[in-house]
């Protein structure tokens, strides 16, 4: 008796084990293949004489660049203050309190300016793509698009893949000046910290690493924001509960996709 079960309960495992393995095996090759079309019609494509749609990536930037800055600014700018106060509480027991510059500078960089302005524009903007997407599914749009001729990577997902890999990355600047003006205030208004001296920490503690693993970061950050919200978008069935579902699981999967790139590079330039 206890054989049988225990043959049944190893089938169970191993048979969810294999469903789990296609199942990742087959979005792995979905992704694949959607990157791939993607990239090219955003780089090849125009090259052959087929077109990019420049103005609706004008746009999508905008969208995702300067409609974003009112609240990852304010965010930035309380995230610094807050950094500030925190290596304050520490650094007063060693009288280092000067370098309190160098950490709000360096974390900014390296960590949270990227970091924060990539998940605020994930779920501002990445379920935003999902919606969108995921809705003219619903409505038979995309098979509309098809059917006049027009391919719905070159239509919708180019002009989004373009306009947030140009803006997350301009925003993200943004962001960490912001951060550092926020980490300054703080420092200076209330700790009454010299200005001249916080200013001196602050060039002197950002090195051009620093702003090269930001950068790269915040583009990889983009792409996932991206692919993650287009490819949810595909896959919505069943209505509008359909895209509230696959909007709610966008948002989800990007943050944890973009903490995970994190986590890679970061762990990547430690050794570097």
């Amino acid at each position: 008796m206890v054989g049988i079960f225990w043959e049944a309960g190893m089938e169970r495992v191993l048979g969810l084990t294999g469903r789990m393995v296609l199942n990742l095996l087959y979005v792995m090759s979905r992704i694949a293949l959607l990157v791939t079309n993607t990239l090219y019609w955003s780089f090849l494509a125009p090259v052959k004489g087929k077109g990019l749609r420049w103005r609706a990536t004008v746009e999508q930037f905008v969208e995702y660049g300067m409609h974003s800055l009112p609240i990852v600014t304010l965010i930035s700018f309380l995230i610094g203050a807050i950094i500030a106060m925190q290596s304050a509480y520490q650094l007063h027991r060693f009288g280092a309190e000067r370098y309190i510059a160098d950490l709000v500078a360096v974390s900014g960089m390296r960590e949270l300016g990227p970091l924060m302005t990539a998940i605020l524009i994930a779920g501002r903007n990445g379920s935003a793509i999902t919606a969108e997407i995921g809705t003219m599914k619903v409505a038979e749009e995309l098979d509309a698009l098809r059917v006049i001729g027009l391919n719905p990577i070159k239509f919708l997902v180019v002009p989004r893949f373009l306009g947030m890999a140009l803006a997350v990355p301009c925003v993200t600047i943004i962001s960490v000046l912001v951060l550092i003006a926020g980490g300054f205030s703080l420092t200076v208004v209330v700790l009454a910290q010299e200005p001249y001296q916080y200013l001196e920490r602050t060039a002197e503690a950002l090195l051009a690493k620093d702003f090269a693993t930001g950068m790269l970061k915040s583009l990889f950050f983009a792409f996932a924001i991206c692919f993650v919200g287009v490819y949810k978008g595909f896959q919505v069935e069943g209505g509008a509960e359909g895209v509230g579902k696959q909007t709610t699981s966008s948002v989800v999967t990007s943050i944890t996709a973009i903490i995970f790139i994190d986590l890679i590079f970061t762990s990547l330039f430690y050794f570097i």
